[in-house]
């Protein structure tokens, strides 16, 4: 059944980025509520304070973006119906005609030059929030209402793909609104699909559907998201009918939701689990030889890195801990979207290479290593240090697992406890988290925030850097495919799986196209025509 649900979700999720300018008249659930139990828990009704998945999900009802992203995560029109490049410094974009806000009023420029500021100049929330994406903005400014010039610092050949992350908001002449203001009773206006009613905190958001909405009626007349934190309580509140769609369900659920009638959608998220190595320090604490004597950092060495990964089963991985709600990694982002490569495959096990490799590398009766990782904060996280263990045991490493709460592991991490740990990453394009990842550390440049191992590969970095100055396309992605290919060469961390996020849904909807960023919106949802 999972290779059915990858097959239907793919060609729903084709469709994905359209698919909120849809209207469904005529169908049976035209006018009908839609109730969505999501372990997505809205913080703010401020669109540009916490750059959250879960505000960024739930808020996309309302607000909308000059740009969007498709199933592949490719830039596609949104309040802009184009754009192009003037120079190395200066974009245009044109904006959409006919579009107006809940309250009425036009879209013009001046709501993304309000927009832009606002998130550039005036909000300063702790985590920094979407300023990364408009620090290098240097003016916007407004030929005509249906145009907007973006002046740039320097070459930033990828800014549409920055403003598939910024909401546009209704312009105000007496200056900005805080967040507070906001939060405490100020109607959020913008310019999409569906209307803001109520919200409880950490409950339920309410909204209506927008029948102005430029893109035509949307399909359901109401939208009621109910907050449920519990896997365990989602399935159940689906189960009962108590909500028409729920989101994050665990893979062992599946079996009995479908067994219930019930249908499940899934795809590959945009990230990756991992395994990283401390390859930075001469002798990392938590690595000894068999008699449990401190040894040189064995990590050091692409021969012990490269066995490793030869001796870990990926697949098992997948198909097993996950129940085949996931995919084997052999890169950051799954195959298929935008700037991977299509020739990175997952090898089944070679444990005889792998001894080899090993004595080869003057470990010919292994070692001894910890690997950490935290306790249920991703799916199988745990469990897989448990199979790691046994794969690497049959090369001679022993492993010992450790695992505990996020919180305690990652600071733990942080402080340089492990010599090897689980990791993750995810992001609006796999430039992330080859930036943040995979690139050495360095803070001028703004690369290695994730390389908690200090893996550094200059020539990497300068293959990334050239494919990072080029402008989206296919030209980019060959190029970001190629560095992938030739950093993963050098075996810098050991890929595990791209897990699959899993939606179920009732008889009420028809089709769910389940989004690789892992959000969760009405407009994903298809009325039943029954």
């Amino acid at each position: 059944m999972p290779l059915l649900h990858r097959l239907r979700t793919t060609i729903l999720a084709a469709s994905l980025a359209t698919a909120v300018s849809a209207g469904f008249p005529g169908t049976a659930a035209f006018a009908e509520e839609l109730r969505i139990g999501t372990q997505l828990k809205l913080m703010t009704l401020d669109p540009h304070y916490a750059d959250l998945n879960e505000n960024n999900s739930l808020l996309a009802h309302i607000y909308e973006r000059l740009v969007n992203q498709d199933a592949q995560l490719n830039p596609q029109p949104g309040l802009a119906v184009s754009w192009r490049r003037l120079s190395k410094t200066q974009w245009e974009f044109k904006l959409r005609d006919g579009v107006r806000f809940h309250d009425g009023s036009p879209f013009t420029a001046q709501d993304v030059i309000y927009s832009i500021e606002r998130v550039r100049d005036f909000l300063k929330p702790p985590s920094g929030g979407f300023q990364s994406y408009t620090q290098t903005i240097k003016s916007v400014t407004a030929p005509d209402p249906l145009t907007v010039v973006i002046e740039t610092s320097s070459d930033v050949p990828t800014l549409p793909l920055s403003l598939t992350s910024i909401f546009i908001m209704a312009h105000k002449a007496t200056g900005f609104s805080t967040t507070e203001e906001l939060n405490s009773g100020t109607q959020p206006n913008g310019t999409g699909p569906y209307k803001f009613l109520s919200w409880q905190s950490g409950e339920v958001l309410s909204l209506a559907r927008n029948d102005g909405y430029w893109g035509g009626v949307p399909a359901w007349s109401d939208v009621a998201f109910r907050v449920i934190e519990s896997p365990a309580a989602r399935v159940a509140a689906l189960t009962t009918g108590d909500v028409d769609v729920a989101d994050y369900i665990p893979a062992r659920d599946v079996e009995g939701l479908e067994q219930r009638g019930l249908q499940v959608e899934s795809t590959s998220a945009a990230r990756s689990n991992f395994l990283q190595f401390d390859i930075g320090r001469e002798k990392p604490p938590g690595v000894t030889d068999k008699s449990g004597s401190p040894i040189q950092n064995p990590f050091r060495d692409k021969r012990v890195r490269q066995a490793l990964t030869m001796a870990t089963d990926r697949a098992f991985l997948a198909d097993k801990i996950l129940l085949g709600y996931g995919t084997a990694a052999a890169q950051l982002f799954p195959t298929g979207l935008s700037g991977t490569s299509a020739n990175l495959k997952v090898a089944p096990p070679d444990y005889a290479g792998a001894k080899a490799l090993l004595a080869e590398a003057g470990f010919p009766d292994g070692f001894k290593v910890v690997i950490a990782g935290p306790a249920g904060r991703y799916p199988g996280d745990g469990e897989s240090l448990q199979a790691i263990a046994q794969n690497w045991a049959r090369i001679g490493v022993s492993v010992q697992p450790v695992v505990a709460p996020f919180s305690v592991f990652a600071t733990q991490r942080s402080n340089g406890d492990y010599p090897v740990w689980y990791g993750g990453c995810s992001g609006e394009a796999v430039t992330f988290c080859l930036k943040a990842v995979l690139a050495s550390p360095n803070t001028v440049r703004g690369t290695g925030s994730l390389n908690y191992g200090k893996y550094q590969n200059a020539a990497f970095d300068e293959m990334l850097e050239k494919a990072m100055s080029m402008e989206d396309g296919p030209d980019r992605n060959a190029a970001l495919a190629g560095a992938t290919e030739f950093v993963m060469a050098d075996y810098p961390m050991l890929p595990l799986y791209h897990f699959h996020l899993i939606v179920g849904h009732g008889q009420k909807v028809g089709s769910y196209a389940v989004h690789p960023r892992g959000w969760t919106t009405a407009m994903q949802a298809v009325p039943s025509e029954e």
